[in-house]
């Protein structure tokens, strides 16, 4: 599994330096009150999928990080609770066929 991830990151940089290399030219963008912001497009394109990216993943985080809080409060209270853990069930009873007269 950790090969395939590697594979896959390896994958996703090698395409991102071959659009550096083939779309390395100003780009022109037109901000608010006329200015004007002058850049590379491969800078614009990191720029604008980390604009997408950061925030989305910062919330996963918080709520991974918030679920396995949960998880182990509710594991301590699971150990010190005071009730003692339920009798196991027993079989149910087997019953013999009797002939009918």
């Amino acid at each position: 599994m950790r090969f395939l991830k590697t594979l896959i990151w390896v994958t996703i940089i090698i395409g991102l330096i071959v659009f550096a290399i083939n779309n390395w030219g100003p780009v022109s963008v037109r901000l608010w009150g006329g200015l004007r912001l002058d850049t590379k497009l491969p800078a614009l394109v990191v720029v604008a999928f980390l604009l997408g990216f950061l925030p989305l993943y910062l919330l996963h985080r918080t709520q991974v990080w918030r679920m396995k809080r949960r998880i182990l409060t509710l594991e301590g209270n699971q150990r010190t609770s005071a009730f003692p853990p339920p009798p196991p069930a027993s079989p149910p009873p087997s019953y013999t066929a009797v002939d009918s007269i």
